[in-house]
């Protein structure tokens, strides 16, 4: 079992920045596709981006590529979505998700974290 734990949400400005963060507990994550998605209000839950945990591919949604960075702290065993250029339409609820290895699906993930962006 994975245990995710977001923070790092609020309420900024547009054009202003904010940094989430995701620790994981529970094992190691070596292999393991970690993933950052939101949802907004009256909309479908959407991907974000995702980096894999051993080495440094990583993959942005269109909407979010050239603002947004995704990176990780191994010692820390945490997750980090790096969000620049905030835009009202940013605002939703940001989950961290975990897909284990040689898996299709994101098997964990956290509580979420509201991050809301007023123009």
């Amino acid at each position: 079992q994975v245990q995710l734990v977001e923070s790092g949400g609020g309420l900024v400005q547009a054009g202003d920045s904010l940094r989430l963060s995701c620790a994981a507990s529970g094992r190691t994550l070596s292999g393991y596709l970690m993933g950052w998605f939101r949802q907004a209000p009256g909309k479908e839950r959407e991907f974000v981006a995702a980096i894999v945990w051993n080495n440094e591919i990583r993959y942005y949604a269109n909407s979010v590529k050239g603002r947004f960075t995704i990176s990780r702290d191994n010692a820390k065993n945490t997750v980090h979505l790096q969000m620049n250029s905030l835009k009202p339409e940013d605002t939703a609820v940001y989950y961290c998700a975990a897909q284990p290895p040689f898996q299709s699906t994101y098997d964990y993930w956290g509580q979420g974290t509201q991050v809301t962006v007023s123009s």
